[in-house]
């Protein structure tokens, strides 16, 4: 029987491009070598994409040919951006044909619908949220309008277009953020991931400092409520009938969860299972898959919350569609802890990418035939 076909897509445009690649790494050492042959695809800081075969170190595929992806339906196959020497010709043909892809790439263009966009004009499975809930998870403040509006508890937050700012000034904008949420406060670009861009604000000239960093990032920025709450995640898994793994727990030995704790601060702790009471990792499962669903997520998703210490209210913090796949990354963690191994997650997740293609397909494209006028249907109509 022959192998499945599979695009191992990392690297990106995003502050997020180093992640990328540790997360893809580890996807490539977990894939089922009987099960798949596996082509890497990683883009370059400038947009770029590149083929390799699997035997190729990760970050030297971004030195190999330069390919795209015709937005075209049916084209699941690449194509070289320029032409290839005669002894180079099979090698490629054989890379370039493709069954699904595993996009991992984090951050703008790769978790915010604009690649799931691609992907779908050229009808190939991929891995993942469609192209309006990734961009919905991506984007924090309309994600906690949603959210909100389903009568989800999310913390207290306010927003500003970088216009505002740029009208307003940061001085006025602390305080209109203080006068509505008061202090200490968290400040975000609405669009980013691993924490890039984020500060606590404990003061008013910190508010502003922060709202300068934030709008670095991202032309929208909200301010939210500093909780004083664990850090709860939990992993959601499937299309139609999601389910939910069991909570775990970041303890960072910073003042939260930022880029340095995430990624290089050894003594972050990963608590799984999260030392929870029965109820509440009962209710966190439960408001996870009710977030995942408003949000008409699909595939899979990491569910961030914050339980309050002094009264355990539970708040949704926020949804990543691409969580990180890195070796101590929550979400492949939470999975295994929960009965499901990290090569098994990811044949699930390719099983489900195929289903939704093939559900997909399924819609017609094509417009209804021209009604027939019959002589007793003109008639009737008289």
């Amino acid at each position: 029987m022959e192998k499945l076909r599979v695009g191992l897509l990392f690297g990106g445009r995003s502050v997020e491009h180093d992640v990328s690649i540790v997360s893809a790494t580890s996807i490539l050492a977990a894939l089922d070598q009987d099960r798949y042959e596996v082509s890497l695809l990683a883009v370059d800081l400038d947009g770029q994409w590149h083929l390799a075969n699997a035997q190729t170190a990760l970050p030297a595929v971004l030195g190999e040919t330069s390919v795209f992806l015709p937005a075209t339906p049916g084209a699941t196959v690449l194509r070289a951006a320029d032409e290839l020497p005669a002894s180079a010709v099979d090698a490629f043909d054989r890379a370039a044909r493709l069954d699904v892809i595993i996009p991992i790439i984090h951050g703008r263009g790769g978790e915010d619908g604009a690649l799931q966009g691609l992907f779908d004009l050229a009808e190939v499975p991929y891995v993942g949220s469609g192209v309006l809930s990734s961009a919905l998870q991506m984007d924090k403040d309309i994600a906690k309008r949603l959210l909100n509006s389903a009568g989800l508890p999310v913390t207290p937050w306010v927003r500003f277009t970088d216009f505002e700012l740029e009208k307003q000034g940061l001085p006025a904008a602390a305080d209109h953020a203080e006068s509505e949420l008061g202090l200490p406060v968290y400040v975000k670009p609405a669009n980013s991931g691993s924490s890039i861009g984020i500060s606590r604000a404990e003061s008013i000239p910190e508010l502003i400092a922060a709202l300068a960093l934030a709008r670095q990032y991202d032309r929208k920025v909200i301010v939210e409520t500093a909780v004083d709450g664990r850090e709860i995640e939990v992993a959601v898994l499937g299309n139609d009938e999601p389910e939910a793994s069991i909570p775990g727990e970041i303890r960072a030995a910073q003042a939260f969860y930022d880029y340095d704790a995430k990624y290089r601060d050894e003594a972050t702790q990963l608590i799984i299972p999260a030392e929870l009471e029965t109820s509440q990792i009962e209710s966190i499962q439960s408001i996870a898959i009710q977030a995942y669903q408003m949000l008409e997520a699909e595939g899979m998703a990491r569910v961030d919350f914050l339980v309050e210490r002094e009264t355990g209210r539970i708040y949704i913090n926020e949804l990543n569609s691409l969580p990180g796949f890195t070796s101590v990354s929550m979400y492949p963690k939470l999975w295994e802890a929960s009965g499901l191994p990290y090569s098994a997650l990811l044949d699930r997740l390719i099983e489900l990418a195929l289903e939704r293609h093939d559900r997909r397909g399924k819609l017609e494209t094509q417009p209804p035939p021209p009604t027939q006028v019959t002589a007793s249907t003109a008639e009737a109509n008289q």
